[in-house]
């Protein structure tokens, strides 16, 4: 694994106001990610775990401190640029699968490139070829009504995965989902990041962090732990639910 850092967040400070009041999220976060890392962050509700993935992510503005990604601050960027850099480096995962149910799982997964400016022919190549990595060779014209919640997730990781991001985000990602659907997705994601790509995941799920390689604790806003985890191989037999 390279462990040169893709990832590094100083001093990440976020503040919700309301009124008059505040709510101080993210109290001074300091964290690195080495690229190749698989990381869950796990922490109670209301903990800011969330918080955490969207302000390092660049999807949330932050108060203070700055984010590095691929040695980029992306705060600093305007909102053009930080949505150019998003496109070309990172992906997202959600809970809801955030599918035009009017559309394909190829329209689904090559429209984000179509808005970054990818030709037409290009971009439905991306999307079938990427449909067919997750196992959906078979459902290329089917629409998300049509599909099962597994598949559906499946859909949502083959459209962050087609602008051949080097850093994924994936927010509760089987939040959604059975357990056996669960664990497709979760051994899908496992065989992606040994391939090399970068993966953090937001979970409240232990059996579903157990996936990754090393482990973040988040309680009031602040990092209270960071452990490694076993083997991935050793986990396995652990279903997921």
């Amino acid at each position: 694994m390279d462990t040169r850092p893709i990832l590094v967040a100083e001093g990440v400070r976020k503040v919700y106001r309301s009124g008059g009041d505040e709510v101080v999220a993210l109290h001074g976060l300091d964290l690195e990610v080495a690229e190749g890392e698989f990381v869950a962050v796990m922490g109670p509700s209301g903990s800011g775990k969330t918080t955490l993935l969207n302000c390092v992510s660049g999807l949330d503005e932050i108060d203070a401190g700055r984010v590095l990604v691929d040695g980029k601050s992306i705060h600093e960027l305007s909102d053009s640029a930080r949505t150019r850099h998003r496109a070309a480096e990172m992906g997202f995962i959600f809970q809801a699968f955030n599918l035009i149910p009017v559309f394909t799982a190829t329209e689904n997964v090559e429209l984000p490139l179509l808005l970054v400016g990818v030709d037409e022919r290009e971009a439905r190549r991306r999307a079938q070829e990427t449909l067919r990595r997750v196992g959906l060779g078979h459902r290329l014209d089917r629409r998300p009504p049509e599909l099962s919640g597994g598949e559906q997730q499946r859909v949502a990781v083959a459209r962050a995965l087609a602008g051949h991001p080097r850093l994924v985000w994936a927010d509760e990602p089987t939040g959604n989902l059975d357990s056996e659907m669960a664990h497709a997705v979760m051994e899908l994601l496992g065989e992606l990041h040994r391939e090399g790509l970068t993966i953090v995941l937001v979970t409240h799920d232990r059996t579903v962090a157990s996936y990754a390689d090393r482990l973040l604790t988040v309680r009031d806003g602040r990092l209270v732990g960071d452990e490694r985890l076993g083997e991935v191989a050793e986990r396995e037999l652990v279903p997921v639910g």
